[in-house]
């Protein structure tokens, strides 16, 4: 698989990347052993990319990542987060970007990953109570200390991104993008990382799953999967959703690709600064998701797409509660 480049300070990425949260967290059961073959597979596929957070599980996917990657961490570059907070019983708590804070954060994550050097280090959501160059300027002491090599921010509105790119160097925006998330193309977000030669890392670029046409019903997702609260997946938002993952479907059908593949490539025909991190535990779906990187769109086809799937297309919100993103 092709690499790409994110940012302007030399961080090299396969052009897709494995999000792990699903395989501790959110979506059902874990099966540990076939999340660590899935990441066993992925570097046999060319990728090298992981993203974690210490807030999946919470702190349950750290620690799984860390066995994967045992004995050969320079074969992964690693990315992980900070900044959402959870107790020990999976409460979500407040989120903090205090100094003192990110600095604990990064000496935990490090433990848990078994590491040295954490590759990129995002801010999980800005803390609206911090001012982002104090926060920003933590992390950046964490790259003086060896500690982490490239920083990033997770969906930040486009003022904060240019007032944190000014303290220290933001190689990555990492923020949902996808065929029905088209926000960082309408908030101005796409645009200001372009602008700054900031790399963008596109989280649920599938919809969550949804456009891959496998969601029909609520009832295709167990009782404890997280999609259940969330607004596109409920009532009449998740019936008039699924029209959009049919016409997924069909457009995919005339390409002679699946669903994933197609949600995929459209992503990664947005530019190099582009890598899409599609999230799964399964060897079989990681397959077809690299499969996508193979996938050559026209300008007709990407046209095709773009009509298809207009910015506010997609029913209901993305989270229950959004006062948290693009901050």
């Amino acid at each position: 698989m092709d690499k790409r480049t994110l940012g302007k300070q030399g961080l090299r990425v396969s052009a897709l990347g494995l999000g792990c949260m699903g395989m501790t967290d959110a979506y059902g059961t874990r099966d540990d052993a076939e999340s660590l073959a899935t990441i066993d597979h992925m570097l046999e596929l060319g990728m090298n990319f992981l993203d974690t957070a210490d807030v999946y599980g919470p702190y349950t996917n750290e620690r799984l990542v860390a066995k994967a990657i045992a004995g050969r961490r320079e074969q992964f570059v690693i990315a992980t987060k900070f900044g959402n907070r959870r107790g020990d019983d999976g409460t979500w708590l407040p989120v903090c970007g205090k100094p003192e804070y990110v600095k604990e954060a990064c000496d935990a994550s490090l433990e848990r990953l078994g590491i040295e050097t954490i590759d990129l280090y995002y801010q999980h959501r800005v803390d609206p109570t911090v001012p982002i160059e104090d926060t920003v300027g933590a992390m950046a002491e964490l790259v003086r200390a060896g500690k982490v090599r490239y920083l990033g921010l997770s969906e930040a509105a486009a003022t904060t991104i240019r007032r944190a790119h000014k303290v220290h160097p933001i190689t990555a925006l990492q923020s949902e993008y996808s065929l029905w998330t088209r926000d960082p193309e309408e908030n101005d977000v796409l645009d200001t990382v372009r602008e700054l030669g900031i790399g963008f890392v596109a989280y649920s670029p599938l919809g969550r799953g949804f456009l891959t046409g496998t969601i029909q019903s609520e009832s295709d997702l167990v009782a404890e999967d997280a999609r259940r609260r969330h607004p596109r997946f409920q009532d009449e938002n998740f019936r008039r959703n699924l029209a959009i993952a049919k016409r997924v479907g069909e457009l995919a059908a005339k390409k002679k690709v699946t669903p994933a593949q197609l949600a995929l490539a459209w992503l990664l025909a947005k530019g190099p600064d582009m890598v899409p991190i599609p999230g799964t535990k399964r060897r079989r779906y990681l397959e077809e998701d690299a499969g996508a990187a193979s996938v050559r769109l026209s300008p007709a086809e990407l046209d095709e797409l773009d009509e298809a799937f207009p910015a506010g297309v997609t029913a209901g919100t993305r989270y229950p509660n959004m006062s948290s993103v693009n901050l």
